[in-house]
């Protein structure tokens, strides 16, 4: 009997020794559940990055990537947000119904607007306004606009860079939902603006009364780290404009099936009254004007 004890405890010892063989790295989450709960708005800088970060290690993926044609996108990660604007907001139209919107998946969405550089380094070509060759060259003349805003793209032409761009790196790339583009906008946020309602301070934020676009990326960024969202050039988007509809809460929404225009958001340079967070904007997908741009979003193809 006292030889079978020894014989086990001495297996015992063995069996607590540094195992060679190596062992594959386990996620700290199970497959299909998120690192933590999705956000819901209101909620503020700290949480976002957070998590950002959260996610990005759930994912095995950077907060931020950098693609082929040095277009930055940062990580946007679930929540729940309230679209639309109160009655009481100034400048509100009847199209802004409020309403409860879940966005269940993340993405990635550009820093900023596609820049001039960046699409003539895919397409080959310029087409803005804005430019040395455009109709507005007397406007930036002796500029380097190269990290201006592309513009005067209609919707069909930004649809065309997308698939381009996704044939030639093998992932999604894609115009954001309306949806998406105003919880992006918004970062928790629940006021006209991403920074709140007090118009004296859009000028740190926005270009919003000028004769010209400008450089991407200078004023400051919203929580996710996203400039010019307000301003600029309006930002197609993907969905058909119609109305919301008169669900409370709706999930990763699309927009109609079909119509004749389709959505813009963020608002011109020119003209500080539309650019609140709410503020949508529609017009037929053929349409090309000196204020109408992009900024991509890339679909992330499956959460681990």
């Amino acid at each position: 009997m006292k030889r079978l004890i020894v014989f086990l405890l001495l297996s015992c010892l063995a069996g607590c020794g540094e195992d060679p063989s190596p062992r594959p790295a386990v996620s700290p989450f199970p497959p299909t559940v998120p690192p933590r709960p999705p956000l819901v708005a209101p909620f503020g800088r700290f949480q976002v990055k957070a998590l950002q970060r959260a996610w990005a290690d759930h994912l095995g993926t950077p907060v931020q990537i950098t693609n082929s044609i040095g277009v930055k996108l940062n990580l946007i990660t679930p929540g729940e947000f309230t679209m639309g604007s109160p009655e009481s907001e100034r400048g509100r139209l009847p199209d802004e119904t409020q309403h409860r919107v879940k966005i269940t998946q993340p993405f990635y969405l550009s820093v900023h607007e596609v820049t001039q550089e960046q699409y003539e380094k895919l397409i080959g070509k310029n087409p803005s306004f804005f430019s040395a060759l455009g109709k507005g060259k007397d406007l930036v003349s002796g500029i380097d606009t190269s990290q201006f805003p592309v513009e005067s793209v209609n919707w069909y032409d930004v649809v065309a860079f997308c698939s381009k761009l996704s044939d030639q790196e093998g992932d999604q790339y894609r115009l954001p939902t309306e949806a998406e583009w105003e919880y992006a906008c918004r970062a928790g946020t629940s006021t006209a603006y991403s920074f709140g309602d007090d118009v004296s301070v859009l000028g740190e934020y926005a270009w919003s009364h000028d004769n010209s676009t400008h450089p991407v990326g200078e004023l400051k960024p919203n929580a996710w780290a996203l400039y010019d969202m307000h301003g600029n050039v309006w930002e197609w988007c993907s969905d058909w404009h119609g109305p919301y509809g008169n669900k409370k809460v709706v999930s990763d929404p699309t927009g109609p099936a079909s119509g004749e225009d389709r959505v813009l958001r963020g608002g011109p340079y020119y003209l500080l009254e539309i650019i609140r967070a709410a503020f949508r904007l529609n017009n037929i997908p053929a349409y090309r004007r000196h204020s109408y741009g992009f900024r991509l979003a890339r679909t992330i193809p499956s959460s681990p």
